[in-house]
C-alpha cells in the first residue's frame, strides 16, 4: 500500500512542478506584455525589475496554481491511465479512492496554505507591488535626443540637435532654450558640437560644447521700459560646458501607507472592520435622509399640524388637493412646495452619490472577503475534476491533458469572472458572485469521481456510436411497424 501511494505521489509532484513553472511563465509574460511600455527606456536598475517580477509572480499565484492542480493531475491519471497502473492497482484490491488518499492530503496542504497566503502575505504582496508599480510608471523616460525634436524632458529647457552620431554621445547642429526665468527666447544658445557625458556621481548630465553664440537677455526680470542698447547680449565662445540637473529622472518611492486602504491590501480582520465600519456609515446616512424627509413631509404639514378636532372635520380628502386651499393662497403653497422639494432633491442627490461610494466600497470588501475562501477550495475542486477525468481519459503527455484542463478551466474562470462583476455592479450578493462557479461545477466534480470509482468509459466513442446505432435501428422498426398497420 505504502509503495503505491509513494508511486501516485511521484507521479503527481513531477507534472506539477512543471505545469506550475510553465503556468507561471506564460502569466508572467502577459503581465511584462502589459506594462511593457512603461518599463522599457526608463534605466530601470536589474533590482527594481527582478523585484517587481517576484511580487508579481507572488501576486498570479491564485491564478497559476489552481490551472497547475487540474493540468498536473489529468497529466497523473492520464499516464497512470495509459500505462495501465490503475488496472493494476484495482488488481490488486486497491480503490481508486484509497490510492488517491496521499494526493488528497497533498492538495488539501496545498489549499490550507494558499488560504493562509492570501490572508496574510498576498495583502502585503499587493501593497508592495502597487506602490512599485505606481512609482515606475510614473518614473520618466532616459534622456534621449532624437535629430530635428525638441526635447523637454529635463525640467525649464528645451533641447534640440540636427543629427548625432550612432552610439547617441556626440551631437551636432544644437539649440539649447533655457526657460528659467520664464521665458522661452530670454536665453537660447547654440553651438556646432555637443559631447554628452555623466558626472561621477550619476547626477548631472554634463554637455561640453564646441564653437557656439549664447543669446542672452540682459534686462533685469520684471523691467518693462524698452532700451535697444541693452536688450540683448552675445557671447562667442570655442569651449564650453553646461551642467542639467537629472535628479527628475530618479524614481522617486511613494509611501506605502497611501496605499494601505485599498481592499486588495486588507486580511480577513481588516476586511470586516471595514465593512462594519462602512454599513454603520450606510445606516446613519440612511437615518439622515429619512429624517429629512420627514422634516418636510410631516412637520411643514398643515394637515398634520391640525388638531384633533379639526382633522375630524375634514372628511375627505381625495380629489384634487388645491380645492381645499384658498385661491389666493394656492400660488404661495405651491412656490413653498416646489422650493423644499428642490432643496431635498438637492440634498438626496449629494447623498446618493456618497451612498453609492459606501455601497461600492462594501461590496468589494465582501468580494475580497470571500475571495480568501475560494482560492484554497478552487484547488480542491478542480483537482477532484482532473484526477477522475484522467482516470477516465486515459491519455498522458501535453495533447489532450492540456486541451481539456485549458477547457474547464475557461469555463471555471468565465464563469468566476462573469458572477464577480454581476456582484461588484449588485446584481448578486457578493457570496454567490464569488462561489458560482464553485457551486456550478461541485457537481460536475462529483458526477467524474462517480464515473471513474464505477470504471465508466463515458469520453469512448465507439460505445455513444452503439447507442446511437441502437436508437436509430428502434426508430426505424417503429415506422416499419406503423406502416404494415396502415
Amino acid at each position: 500500500m505504502k509503495k503505491i501511494h509513494i508511486l501516485i505521489l511521484q507521479a503527481f509532484i513531477r507534472p506539477f512542478i512543471v505545469t506550475f513553472c510553465i503556468v507561471m511563465f506564460v502569466l508572467l509574460m502577459l503581465f511584462l506584455f502589459k506594462y511593457i511600455d512603461d518599463l522599457i527606456g526608463k534605466g530601470l536598475e536589474w533590482h527594481v525589475i527582478l523585484e517587481l517580477i517576484g511580487y508579481q509572480c507572488a501576486v498570479q499565484l491564485s491564478m497559476a496554481l489552481p490551472l497547475s492542480m487540474l493540468l498536473s493531475s489529468i497529466m497523473t491519471f492520464g499516464n497512470l491511465g495509459e500505462s495501465y497502473e490503475l488496472v493494476a492497482i484495482k488488481a490488486a484490491g486497491v480503490s481508486l479512492r484509497k490510492a488517491m488518499t496521499p494526493l488528497f492530503v497533498l492538495v488539501a496542504f496545498f489549499a490550507g496554505s494558499s488560504f493562509v497566503f492570501s490572508d496574510y502575505t498576498l495583502p502585503v504582496v499587493n501593497l508592495k507591488m502597487g506602490s512599485l508599480l505606481w512609482d515606475v510608471t510614473k518614473k520618466k523616460a532616459d534622456f534621449l535626443i532624437k535629430p530635428g525634436i525638441f526635447n523637454n524632458s529635463i525640467p525649464n529647457y528645451s533641447i534640440r540637435a540636427k543629427n548625432k552620431s550612432k552610439d547617441g554621445t556626440e551631437l551636432y547642429d544644437l539649440t539649447i532654450y533655457n526657460q528659467t526665468n520664464g521665458s522661452s527666447g530670454s536665453n537660447v544658445l547654440m553651438a556646432d558640437t555637443g559631447y554628452m557625458y555623466n558626472s561621477r556621481d550619476q547626477s548631472f548630465l554634463i554637455l561640453k560644447l564646441i564653437n557656439g553664440v549664447r543669446y542672452e537677455d540682459s534686462r533685469k526680470q520684471g523691467a518693462s521700459n524698452y532700451d535697444p542698447r541693452q536688450q540683448f547680449t552675445r557671447f562667442y565662445f570655442r569651449e564650453t560646458e553646461t551642467k542639467f540637473d537629472m535628479s527628475a529622472f530618479d524614481m522617486q518611492r511613494t509611501d506605502e501607507s497611501l496605499f494601505k486602504g485599498h481592499h486588495q491590501m486588507m486580511n480577513l480582520r481588516q476586511l470586516g472592520l471595514k465593512s462594519d465600519t462602512t454599513n454603520m456609515q450606510i445606516d446613519s446616512l440612511s437615518k439622515i435622509n429619512i429624517a429629512e424627509l420627514k422634516n418636510y413631509v410631516l412637520f411643514t404639514s398643515h394637515y398634520y399640524n391640525m388638531r384633533p378636532v379639526q382633522k375630524a372635520q375634514i372628511k375627505d380628502t381625495s380629489g384634487d388637493i388645491l380645492s381645499y386651499i384658498p385661491v389666493e393662497s394656492r400660488r404661495s403653497v405651491i412656490s413653498n412646495a416646489m422650493s423644499s422639494m428642490q432643496t431635498f432633491k438637492d440634498a438626496s442627490f449629494i447623498r446618493g452619490a456618497t451612498y453609492k461610494e459606501l455601497v461600492d466600497k462594501d461590496i468589494k470588501y465582501d468580494v475580497e472577503w470571500h475571495r480568501k475562501f475560494t482560492l484554497a477550495v478552487s484547488c480542491l475542486l478542480l483537482f477532484a475534476i482532473g484526477a477522475p477525468l484522467g482516470a477516465i481519459v486515459r491519455k498522458g503527455g501535453l495533447g489532450a491533458p492540456v486541451v481539456m484542463s485549458i477547457i474547464f478551466f475557461l469555463i471555471y474562470h468565465i464563469i468566476s469572472t462573469v458572477s464577480e462583476k454581476s456582484a461588484k455592479d449588485a446584481v448578486i450578493t457578493p457570496f454567490w458572485g464569488m462561489w458560482m462557479a464553485i457551486i456550478v461545477l461541485a457537481p460536475l466534480a462529483a458526477f467524474l469521481t462517480y464515473k471513474s470509482t464505477t470504471d465508466s468509459a463515458i469520453f469512448d466513442a465507439t460505445q455513444y456510436k452503439m447507442k446511437v446505432q441502437s436508437i436509430w435501428n428502434w426508430i426505424k422498426n417503429r415506422v416499419g411497424v406503423k406502416k404494415l398497420k396502415a
